[in-house]
């Protein structure tokens, strides 16, 4: 009786074991690339970002040609589609890099974003009782398959020891009534012992997939060491890159002047912020209160407009933070590359407080630089590069890693 127990334990906390991995493994692939690929530039029922709302996108055109889309949109472009050049135009022919996913890879995306469209669409309708959260900041579905998991294998412990205490009793009672020796009733832990000594097959394959797990665990937390994505940092002034560069619809280059000729995009003069704050004295969510830090770091007053002789830095907090032993150029970037700052920035132009969207890894940078193609139309930089290409690699498009985009000099010397 108690090894058929062990064995049901032992059976049940494998195939737990394996769904965790499995959830952990695969938090739905659509969901996993598109929060990696796509949310940068689009949202799904939240209205347009860079490119459009995906939200219905289903709806919109036939699946093989969505997936060429997303595959290479340039090639759908330059064959003459109707729908994607008016796609190119109407989004300031801001061209969605190319991605190499497979078939079933994009599939997945749509199916994950349909399944989202859906959600945001009940969630548009359903009201929203009084007191409660609304939709959009629940826990993630992941999160609450992994606490259903732990929660079953907490109950199956708790299970484990109650059969194995009645066990015990009904062996020591039917001793009693057939007048045999009581049997002699071990502790837990060498009961445990016991029964593995005799189950060495079972308790390997436990330890191989637990090692398993482990391990994959592990290398998944070291590819995570000192990437900051997500990082989000508060800052001695609550500025709104929402108010600013999408409401107000203020370039990024009029206060990140250095990006278009620097290697570094550069952090704002406090002397940028007042020629509009010079005579916009009031936020529109905080009122006068953050306007008036800048005030005080330039020493200035408002009333008189003038400043005085003791300014102060503003001590920003700097999120993007490259290692120093990679080499990154702004110019060759935005000047030359024509790349946009949402690219790398992620969506700025709707956070509130600013974050590094993007991973920023060498192997984030390595694979733009294999599927982005090389701006060359009306761009004098390369023109001169373009004939050489075109001669020796016979074809007319190329993409970064055709100019040597990948080779480790180029960042590292």
């Amino acid at each position: 009786m108690r090894g058929i127990i062990y064995r049901i334990v032992a059976l049940v906390s494998v195939t737990c074991i394996i769904l965790i991995s499995a959830s952990y493994a695969d938090t739905s692939e659509g969901e996993k690339l598109f929060k990696t690929t796509c949310v940068a530039c689009h949202t799904i029922g939240k209205g347009r970002l860079v490119g459009p709302d995906l939200k219905d996108v289903h709806t919109r055109k036939p699946e093989d040609w969505q997936i060429k889309w997303i595959r290479n949109s340039t090639e759908v472009i330059n064959s003459g589609d109707e729908y994607g050049r008016k796609l190119f135009e109407e989004f300031n022919k801001v061209m969605m890099p190319a991605n190499n996913f497979t078939d079933d890879q994009i599939k997945s995306i749509l199916s994950y974003i349909k399944a989202e469209g859906e959600k945001a669409a009940t969630a548009q309708t359903t009201p929203v009782p009084s007191g409660e959260t609304p939709s959009g900041t629940e826990i993630k579905s992941d999160k609450y398959q992994f606490y259903l998991l732990a929660g079953i294998l907490t109950v199956l412990i708790i299970l484990f020891l109650i059969l194995r205490n009645v066990v015990q009793t009904l062996a020591v009672l039917a001793a009693r009534k057939k007048g045999l020796p009581v049997p002699e009733t071990l502790p837990l832990g060498k009961d445990i012992m016991r029964w593995v000594s005799g189950h060495k097959r079972i308790v390997a394959l436990v330890i191989i997939i637990l090692f398993a797990f482990g391990s994959g665990k592990a290398w998944y937390w070291m590819l995570e060491i000192g990437v900051e994505q997500g990082y989000e940092p508060a800052q001695p002034i609550q500025y709104s890159h929402k108010i600013h560069a999408g409401d107000n619809g203020i370039q990024c280059v009029y206060c990140h002047f250095g990006a278009e000729k620097s290697k570094t995009a550069g952090i704002p003069p406090a002397l940028v912020c007042m020629n509009c704050h010079k005579y916009i004295k009031t936020g529109k969510q905080t009122g006068t209160t953050e306007i008036a830090k800048i005030y005080a770091a330039l020493d200035y007053n408002p009333d008189k407009g003038t400043y005085g002789n003791n300014p102060k830095p503003i001590e920003w907090v700097r999120v993007h933070n490259l290692p120093d032993l990679a080499y990154f150029n702004h110019s060759q970037h935005v000047t030359v590359g024509k790349i946009a700052c949402q690219t790398c920035h992620g969506p700025v132009q709707t956070m509130e407080v600013m974050r590094q969207e993007k991973t920023l890894t060498m192997g984030w940078c390595v694979d733009c630089h294999r599927k982005t193609e090389v701006a060359l139309a009306e761009n004098p930089y390369y023109k001169k590069l373009h004939e050489v290409l075109a001669q020796r690699l016979n074809k007319n498009t190329f993409t970064v890693e055709d100019m040597g985009g990948t080779d480790c000099v180029k960042c590292h010397y």
